[in-house]
């Protein structure tokens, strides 16, 4: 699929996908939006001492290195997993001109399907394959402890936001386990609902979408 820079209001960049006529991040805000929802309303929020995180859709890499160096500040160990069907290659990344442009590019050329220690808090493990597949074939000795949402829209890629993927999800956390989208709809809310989360209403980001769902699974299952 063709993608295209695009600005956003914060100063960071972010890829447009014309095909989807979808964003890979918010225009009011890529790093905004990625910092308050995954890292200060999912990781930071995790009571877990050395959290096994599970993202859905590593996309241009940006909640991963956030991640990073939220571990290496707290120097609270991480093991992150990042699911991807469809990778970016380092040249496309690399046009967004984020900051720490080093470590960004370390996320994208690091070997697939194998655990990679990138820092003595950061072990990041990515795996090319599509959510169903992944959770389907999931070791249940791994748990996670949180989940990081961030698939395009649910109008835009219905599949990834199913029952079947969630209930697949819920079974991989720990017990106290956070899953954050920037997600607010009713109808996600209700799903997560039924399958077994407490969930939350949340701020949203800063200058960004007034609300964003947070789900904790609260019992074993």
């Amino acid at each position: 699929m063709l993608r295209v820079f695009e600005p956003t209001a914060d100063g960071s960049g972010t890829l447009y996908v014309p095909e989807l006529d979808e964003h890979y991040h918010s225009v009011k805000g890529a790093y905004t939006e990625s910092r308050h929802i995954f890292i200060e309303m999912g990781l930071q929020a995790s009571t877990a001492p050395s959290p096994h995180v599970l993202e859905v859709g590593l996309g241009t890499g940006l909640n991963a290195l956030l991640a990073w160096q939220a571990a290496d500040e707290a120097k609270r160990p991480v093991h992150y997993t990042a699911l991807e069907l469809y990778p970016l290659s380092w040249q496309e990344v690399s046009l967004l001109k984020y900051e720490h442009a080093t470590e960004l590019e370390k996320i994208h050329t690091t070997p697939w399907e194998i655990d990679v220690a990138l820092s003595p808090y950061f072990t990041l493990k990515k795996v090319k394959c599509d959510a169903t597949s992944y959770l389907k074939q999931h070791n249940p000795s791994t748990l996670f402890d949180v989940v990081f949402f961030d698939a395009f829209a649910p109008e835009k890629q219905p599949e990834l936001w199913s029952e079947e993927i969630f209930q697949g999800i819920y079974q991989t956390m720990n017990v106290g386990g956070l899953l954050t989208t920037y997600c607010a709809k009713g109808c996600v809310r209700r799903l997560l609902q039924s399958i077994g989360f407490v969930m939350e209403r949340l701020p949203g980001p800063p200058g960004g979408k007034r609300e964003m769902l947070r789900g904790r699974k609260v019992v074993s299952g």
